[in-house]
């Protein structure tokens, strides 16, 4: 683990983003509340919830964080049938929160092919990636662009 004792604690967020791919009629199934395993999206909601608070358990090297707001939305683009996981960490803390958010969608996302595996074993799980970050001495970071701040 990275040495960070000798830095300062200060705000730092990161966003990531995962993208899960279903056949349509799950995507409805999901819509409307009609999946065997009740409400989808709630239950993955938590789901990422907690794996971002436990993500220090999870990655050998990350260091334990004390989070103060997570957040996960789900965007339902019915166009491509896919639904867009967005989560969002912030903490004060000595290093970043990237890990947590990148946990938190990835946990989120296999909570909705668990909650759906029944009727659509072919859901696929791509594009997990770090989409924005800000804090620290590197700087803000957004996915295909570098801006120092």
């Amino acid at each position: 683990m990275v040495d960070v004792t000798a830095k300062q604690p200060t705000l730092r967020t990161a966003i990531a983003e995962a993208r899960v791919r279903m056949q349509p009629t799950t995507i409805e199934l999901i819509q409307t509340e009609k999946t065997a395993k009740g409400d989808v999206v709630g239950v993955a909601r938590l789901a990422g919830i907690a794996a971002a608070k436990k993500t220090s358990d999870l990655i050998p090297l990350a260091h334990p964080v004390s989070l103060h707001a997570v957040s996960i939305a789900f965007d339902i683009e019915e166009h491509k049938s896919v639904i867009k996981v967005t989560g969002k960490v912030t903490a004060v803390e000595r290093t970043g929160v990237e890990m947590e958010a990148m946990v938190a969608v990835s946990v989120a996302a296999l909570t909705l092919y668990d909650m759906c595996k029944g009727v659509d074993r072919g859901i696929t799980i791509s594009d997990v990636s770090l989409v924005y970050k800000e804090g620290g001495k590197s700087g803000i970071y957004r996915k295909n662009e570098r801006c120092d701040a």
